[in-house]
């Protein structure tokens, strides 16, 4: 009876390392796959914390002007310095992500919403009413999106709620086109024509059957789309055509400090502030186009 009892051993610690070899490279996988998106998240949840909570955690006001503490550099009273007329930077970087992400969230969600409307439509209506909102949307192809969006903000003056037009009309076009090809794909599957053969409308088939199934690069595109959408109203900011002064915004307090070579801190930490939150959002969209992808989920 020895033998049998030993060999049950055997295979039980064989069973328990097989067990910790799976779950050990399970957990490699993981990491390799959505460690960065993670942290991605993590970097972009800790702004969307700190701009709500930005009175409360903020020791002063954004607007607040001392010129005799102007230009003074990072110290204990002021973690991030301040800036030409003596406002605290890390305050102004705290409030600038309420209008920064406020901006990128509306921008995206609108204009993505609008694009993906007239992208499916086009895909499933077919004949002429594809033929004019694709050449609509292929004649907004044909400018370049930030040189376009920077000649309507001019047109339309300064102001956050101009340059928010401005965007959302050179925004949409790329979700139509990716939602037309997604709806294309999914109108010649079986379940489609089995919702045809029932007798449900086109508005049903399409926006109850057809959008649900095709919602995965759409979700991953406005992730991606979000650092995107932020980058380029930090830069019409920049640029002058964004946010009036004196309104906290990264883009503008980076231009305040362009010359300042020797007081680093004025453009430097907003300018951190963009490439943290468009880093992050990458690092997210590029994990959840990982989670939503079979195949590579299954590598």
């Amino acid at each position: 009876m020895t033998p049998p009892a030993a060999g049950a051993a055997l295979s039980n610690e064989a069973a328990a390392m097989l067990a910790d070899t799976t779950d050990s490279g399970a957990g490699r996988r993981w990491r390799r796959r959505y460690l960065l998106a993670a942290l991605g998240g993590a970097v972009v949840l800790i702004w969307l914390v700190a701009a709500v909570l930005a009175p409360w955690i903020t020791p002063y006001a954004p607007d607040t002007v001392n010129v005799a503490g102007r230009l003074a550099a990072p110290s204990t009273a002021h973690w991030f310095g301040t800036d030409e007329l003596g406002r605290d930077v890390l305050t102004r970087i705290v409030y600038g992500a309420r209008t920064s992400l406020t901006v990128g969230f509306t921008v995206v969600l609108i204009g993505g919403a609008a694009g993906t409307l007239v992208g499916a439509v086009a895909a499933y209506a077919r004949g002429w009413a594809e033929e004019i909102l694709m050449r609509a949307t292929d004649l907004m192809f044909c400018f370049p999106p930030i040189i376009l969006a920077m000649a309507i903000a001019a047109a339309l003056g300064i102001g956050t709620r101009n340059t928010v037009i401005a965007m959302l009309i050179v925004w949409w076009p790329k979700f139509a086109r990716l939602a037309r090809s997604l709806v294309l794909g999914q109108r010649s599957l079986e379940y489609v024509a089995a919702a045809r053969t029932i007798g449900f409308s086109p508005v049903h088939i399409l926006f109850r059957q057809i959008m649900p199934n095709a919602l995965g690069p759409l979700v991953v595109l406005v992730t991606l789309d979000l650092g995107n959408a932020i980058l380029v109203f930090a830069g019409l900011s920049f640029l002058g055509l964004g946010v009036v002064p004196p309104t906290p915004e990264w883009g503008s307090m980076v231009s305040e400090g362009r010359e300042l070579v020797s007081q680093w801190w004025v453009a430097t930490f907003p300018g951190l502030a963009i490439l943290t939150v468009v880093i992050g959002f990458n690092f997210v969209g590029d994990g959840l186009r990982d989670w939503l992808d079979p195949h590579a989920r299954r590598r």
